[in-house]
This record gives structure tokens, C-alpha cells and sequence, in this order.
């Protein structure tokens, strides 16, 4: 039987956010982003484990050692992109090559329990893996150097991805390391990796709930939704 892991990659430093810690750090309903993610996952039944990869520099977990026996796991496996923190502690970690891998962004904590058993679901016997996503819903327009519209986009088929994207241990770990020695640029995520393998990942309904904090606005957004849900008894 395949067993589920998560790998939250918390090396950046969020400098769009333009604060003085990362944005993983900040707080939203009186904890840090990056706590409601693992709060997501550790309660979840069918996760094994979760991998949070941390910055080698980074100070704000040093006064914790989880216990041994804890699904919490802690790599200081921080390296220059994304794909190369993912691949660094997919690296580090121990399990078989037939395992899920779930990498979810560590500034994306609206992750709900329902949200998280739909894609494990959807998933679980996909041949390739995929990833949360929600279809464009805006009209979009490609700029030029000055901002200027230079065409408009057709959004018919266009999704925006989310996290957690899932894919095989030894899936990823092939793909992300035929990724790390292109001569093009780093993958954004590792469903472009997986895509450039010639797979095609599948796509999962994702929610907005679901969003990337990544400009100071997203903050209060996320918290007006906390708010709501808060409201209803469904945090």
C-alpha cells in the first residue's frame, strides 16, 4: 500500500510581501501561516508524514525537536529555487518509490480537510498524480514592456494551479532532477517538471479558500474568508 507524505517547502524569504520575516511566519488568526498548513496535514488520518524544508539559516524552528515518533519532520534543505529545495528533501527523506509526495505551498493555509481528501481521492490510483486548481475565471491580457495590452489571452481550458500537487516519490525525484540540469529555467512548480517528462498531470477542483498569500492584500483577504467560515462553525 502507498503511503501519503507532505513536503512543505518554507525556504523563502516572501520579499513581495515586503516585511521583516517571511511570509510563512506571518500571522493570521494568531498563528503562522505555515502552522495552519501542518495543522492541516498532521490531523488528516491518512498522512504519514510531513517534510517541512527549511532554510538553512532559518531560526525560527530551533528551539523545536519533534519527537521522534512525530509525523512532523524538519530538513534544513533550503536551496537557491523551489525545485531545488523539493528535490534536496525528497533527497533527505526515506520512503518507497510507489509513495505519494504532496508538496504544498507553506504561504497557502486556507488548505481545508475536505479540500485535501478530494485530491487524495481523485488521486490515489491516477497513473500520474496532478494537483488542486481553479479554472481562470478573469478575461486575461498579455503586456508589453510599457504595459500596454498587446492581445487578450482566450481563458477556455486555462486553470490557475494550486497546491498540494502530488506525484509519486520516484516520479518526482527523476523529474525534478532531469529539471535541475536544463539549460532552460527551473520549473515554477513540479507539475511543470512532471509535464516535461511528457506526463500529464490531472487536474483537481481546487477552491479560493485555497489561495497563495503573496502580496500584503491577500492577508486581509484570507482573514475576511477565515472570518466567514469562522462564522458558520466551519474553520
Amino acid at each position: 500500500m502507498a503511503f501519503f507524505h507532505i513536503i512543505i517547502p518554507a525556504a523563502g524569504n516572501g520579499s513581495r510581501m515586503a516585511g521583516d520575516i517571511p511570509k510563512q511566519y506571518m500571522l493570521l488568526y494568531g498563528k503562522p501561516l505555515i502552522s495552519h498548513c501542518i495543522e492541516t496535514f498532521f490531523n488528516h488520518p491518512r498522512i504519514a508524514s510531513i517534510h517541512v524544508a527549511l532554510h538553512p539559516k532559518d531560526i525560527f524552528w530551533r528551539d523545536l525537536t519533534p519527537e521522534p515518533a512525530s509525523k512532523l519532520k524538519l530538513h534544513y534543505t533550503g536551496g537557491d529555487t523551489r525545485t531545488q529545495t523539493v528535490l534536496n528533501t525528497l533527497l533527505a527523506i526515506d520512503v518507497a518509490n510507489d509513495d505519494w509526495i504532496l508538496v504544498h505551498d507553506a504561504a497557502r493555509p486556507g488548505l481545508t480537510q475536505y479540500l485535501l481528501d478530494d485530491l487524495l481521492d481523485a488521486l490515489e490510483n491516477d497513473p500520474v498524480g496532478g494537483l488542486l486548481a481553479l479554472p481562470v475565471a478573469d478575461t486575461l491580457k498579455f503586456a508589453g514592456e510599457q504595459s500596454q495590452v498587446l492581445k487578450t489571452i482566450p481563458r477556455t481550458h486555462l486553470w490557475q494551479a494550486q497546491t498540494p500537487q502530488m506525484f509519486r516519490y520516484g516520479v518526482l525525484r527523476h523529474a525534478l532532477q532531469a529539471n535541475s540540469h536544463a539549460a532552460s529555467s527551473p520549473a515554477t512548480d513540479e507539475a511543470e517538471a512532471i509535464e516535461a517528462q511528457g506526463l500529464q498531470p490531472k487536474l483537481v477542483l481546487g477552491s479560493m479558500r485555497n489561495l497563495k498569500v503573496t502580496y500584503p492584500q491577500d492577508l486581509h483577504f484570507l482573514e475576511s474568508i477565515f472570518d466567514y467560515y469562522q462564522n458558520r462553525g466551519q474553520a
